[in-house]
């Protein structure tokens, strides 16, 4: 008599079916909220609306359109001074990577439903707009110019069929929400067998690496390596720890890696031994890497480090064999970085000869089915020989991709280090693909879904990134938010969201809410933890707790082992719980259920003065954030570009502008109130006084030698962003950032300059409540759903100088942690009144 299933099994399968459903609704509210922000509201805003909140810019003219990267046509794109007072356009979302559509400008009026896609659009009205309308991939953003990489037409000629005056529309992109969707399909066939059927012959391996992420097994004991040659010896001790942990860890280990505090840097030494070591001893091969990222840019930034690594000596390791995977318009533009794609590589190859002459065939077969074969008189064929030419032409293509498959198959089986972003890990290229190691930059800003497409492809992990900085953007929180607020009680506002991604209640209707994990969560009824298989904040990581516990961080630069380290007390498993919301990443779950003894904290930073650090390593880091003596009290009177100016000015005049590292503006007092432009909820906030004290600040750092380059000026709101622009741009040009770029994170400025813009009789605050945006991305308006996302620098950027502009009197009232930071500023900063 056969026995059914144990206790512990069906336990296991239940809470990872809870687990895995969980995430189906929370992405799939996410979804609605993507096409909600685009695709709906592009079919019912006018295009005025549009451009406010970035989503389109219009007016533009082509001033050239020629072949690129990977066979790309890109699209040249700029405002004609002939129809604008100015060729700068106004502030936008679009950022290299985006997916967007050229069009037929319209200059009023909501734009008709055309049944979505450009080419759909095209078959529905053909007479319409928007039938000329082409779609591609954002390549370069510039002050005055927009970059868009579209596929050529299906025959030899190039000239794409664009109007006179464009606009750009950005849209919205279902490739990613498709591949998470199904890995989380993958992920339950293998965890709970129950749900394969019948006849499916794919091997759902549960693997070890995949029963520690699932909390079936707790992560074995780390293996012991002996001693480490490092490649860069002059790695501090944080970051050799967490180099050796993350060699000997068997199945998973995270790093913990703060502002400035090299993480990079330590990745690059564990891809280094990863891949100079025989992990294969039998078969007396290296370790195979694949290396993602949440973002194109962090998987660039790894990528430009490894090929400036200088190459191994003779007889000492081999070569590293590097591919690059991605559409070749979001990848960063450089021909080092070029030279490594996959797209590159490829068309260099001794097989894609053979692809060319197919594809030339191929075309060839396209113009004359066109009538664009060679002569004047050229016609379209028709009968027998057009029914004979489509069928040479299903031919040839079924030819090419077997040939152009093989192509990239042979460059990536030769590849000893892959690297790709989170999702496209998930595509045709790498399919079959198996790694030793995975490893994925920024996984504290990546959903956990689109972590595990990678996840499935290696036999272990390493995660890197800071749980103190900002967590992904949920757009569904806002959706969900707009809700509550409608709700008449919070039974009500209950009832209406039981699914969704919850958010507690705003305080005002203009900024992106995310989900603090601190005691401000304890208050509210919609983050209760009686809510059935949620995942309580009261146990998440996010904080000062889980940091001060861990002891894993040595106290002199000796390299000990890890048997070596301070013993911890064992920590206390948490079993798989269903995410509350999107916000919760691996990284944080890891860290949940196993503790700190997960992970290794880099706790030595080499960006800050020791006293714009001071404030965020004692509240966030538990004091365990160091500064290297290197940077420790660097001021800009130190620049050589500053040189002149401390030469002739008076020691107090210098001390003043040069050689101060935080000041404080406070408009407190001043009735320098903010002002919300727009109306109502679709509104976003302004200070006009608090961007003059900006301006002023700025021409005088100017004036004392620093270059616009060397500032950034950072704001949370579109319209300040809008308003400093226009007050600062004329005269400091592209160099000086206002608020801008997703492109910040891991970068850094000499001085930084905050305006909070948050000044009024009511004492509201708003999104700076959320202490983890003041320390890192922080999104311009609660209306990013409808503006996209932009990602500032705040706190943790300012290398030498760090300047606030702010109302004491308002923002203290945004909770404990802005109370804090007041109060550390009136100490330890030189707080000067705005009004004086």
């Amino acid at each position: 008599m056969a026995s059914g299933p144990s206790t512990s099994t069906v336990n296991t399968e239940s809470t990872a079916r809870a687990f895995i459903a969980r995430h189906r609704t929370l992405l799939s509210l996410e979804r609605e909220a993507e096409i909600e922000r685009t695709s709906l509201l592009l079919t019912n805003c006018a295009p005025r609306l549009l451009e406010q909140r970035g989503l389109a810019l219009g007016g533009l003219g082509v001033v050239s359109a020629g072949v690129g990267l990977g066979g790309k046509i890109l699209v040249e794109l700029e405002r004609p001074v002939a129809h604008h007072s100015s060729s700068l356009p106004p502030p936008h979302t679009f950022r290299p990577g985006d997916l967007a559509r050229i069009e037929e400008n319209i200059s009023s009026g909501p734009q008709k439903k055309t049944g979505g896609k450009g080419k759909k659009a095209q078959d529905t009205d053909s007479d319409s707009k928007s039938s000329r309308a082409v779609e591609g991939v954002v390549y370069k953003v510039t002050d005055a110019r927009i970059v868009i990489a579209v596929d050529p037409p299906d025959s030899t000629d190039v000239d794409l069929d664009l109007p006179e005056r464009c606009r750009v529309v950005k849209l919205a992109n279902s490739v990613t929400y498709d591949r998470m969707d199904k890995a989380l399909d993958h992920l339950e066939k293998i965890a709970i067998p129950s749900t394969r059927k019948p006849g499916d012959k794919t091997n759902y391996e549960l693997s070890p690496l995949i029963r520690v992420l699932l909390a079936m097994s707790p992560p074995s004991k780390p293996s012991d390596l002996g001693d480490i040659t490092f490649f860069d010896e002059s790695l501090n001790t944080s970051q050799k720890q967490a180099v050796r942990f993350a060699l000997e860890a068997v199945e998973v280990a995270c790093i913990h890696g703060p502002p400035g505090t090299g993480k990079t840097h330590t990745l690059i030494e564990i891809i280094r031994q990863l891949t100079s070591t025989l992990h294969d001893t039998a078969a007396q091969k290296p370790a195979r890497v694949l290396v993602c990222g949440a973002s194109n840019l962090s998987v660039d930034n790894i990528l430009e480090r490894l090929l400036a690594l200088p190459p191994p000596e003779k007889g000492k390791g081999i070569p590293l064999k590097i591919t690059r995977i991605g559409h070749p318009a979001r990848v960063l533009a450089r021909e080092g970085v070029l030279e490594a794609t996959l797209e590159v590589k490829a068309g260099r190859s001794d097989q894609a000869a053979l692809a060319k002459d197919v594809k030339a065939e191929l075309d060839a077969a396209l113009s004359t089915l066109a009538g664009k074969g060679k002569g004047k008189g050229a016609k379209k064929p028709r009968g027998l020989e057009r029914k004979k030419l489509w069928e040479d032409v299903r031919a040839l293509r079924k030819e090419y991709r077997q040939r152009d498959s093989g192509v990239v198959k042979a460059v990536l089986s030769e590849s000893q280090i892959v690297l790709a972003t989170c999702h496209t890990a998930g595509g045709r290229q790498l399919r079959d693909h198996v790694f030793d190691v995975a490893i994925i930059d920024e996984a504290t800003q990546a959903l956990e879904a689109v972590c595990w497409v990678p996840i499935f492809k290696a036999k272990k992990l390493i995660l890197a990134g800071d749980p103190m900085q900002l967590p992904p953007t949920i757009l569904s929180l806002d959706k969900h938010e707009k809700k509550s607020k409608q709700a008449k009680s919070p039974e009500s506002t209950a009832k209406a969201v039981p699914q969704g991604n919850k958010a507690p209640k705003l305080n005002s209707g203009d900024e992106k809410r995310t989900v603090p994990a601190n005691e401000d969560d304890k208050e509210n009824p919609l983050t209760s933890s009686t809510e059935a298989g949620s995942d309580s904040e009261s146990e998440s990581v996010r904080g000062d707790t889980v940091i001060a516990e861990d002891t894993t961080v040595p106290a002199t630069d000796s390299g000990e082992k890890l048997s070596e380290l301070p013993k911890q007390k064992p920590a206390k498993r948490s079993r798989l719980r269903p995410p509350r919301t999107l916000e919760t990443t691996l990284f944080d779950r890891l860290e949940r259920i196993y503790g700190p003894r997960i992970k290794r904290l880099l706790n030595v930073q080499y960006r800050m003065h020791a006293q714009i650090c001071q404030f965020p390593s004692k509240t966030l880091y538990a004091s365990k954030l160091k500064s290297h003596d290197s940077v420790a009290s660097h001021l800009l009177r130190d620049l050589p570009n500053t040189t002149s100016f401390v030469e002739t000015k008076d020691e107090e005049t210098t001390k003043e502008i040069l050689g101060t590292p935080v000041v404080f503006f406070d408009t407190a007092g001043c009735e320098y109130y903010e002002r919300l432009e727009g109306d109502g909820d679709e509104g976003s906030r302004c200070n006009e006084n608090e961007a003059t004290v900006v301006k002023g600040w700025t021409e005088k750092l100017v004036e004392a030698g620093l270059l616009p380059s060397q500032i950034a000026i950072i704001t949370p709101y579109q319209a300040q962003v809008t308003l400093l622009t226009s007050l600062l741009r004329p005269e400091y040009g592209a160099e000086l950032e206002i608020g801008t770029v997703d492109g910040m994170q891991g970068r850094e400025k000499d001085a930084v300059i905050i305006s909070l813009v948050r000044s009024n009789d009511k004492r509201e605050v708003g999104f700076l409540k959320e202490k983890r945006r003041l320390n890192g991305k922080s999104a311009y308006d609660m209306h990013v759903r409808m503006s996209g996302l932009m990602s500032s620098v705040a706190m943790t950027r300012a290398k030498r100088h760090l300047c606030i502009v702010g109302d004491s009197s308002t923002v203290q009232h945004g909770g404990a942690y802005l109370k804090k930071w007041l109060a550390w500023l009136e100490v330890n900063a030189d707080v000067r009144f705005a009004g004086a």
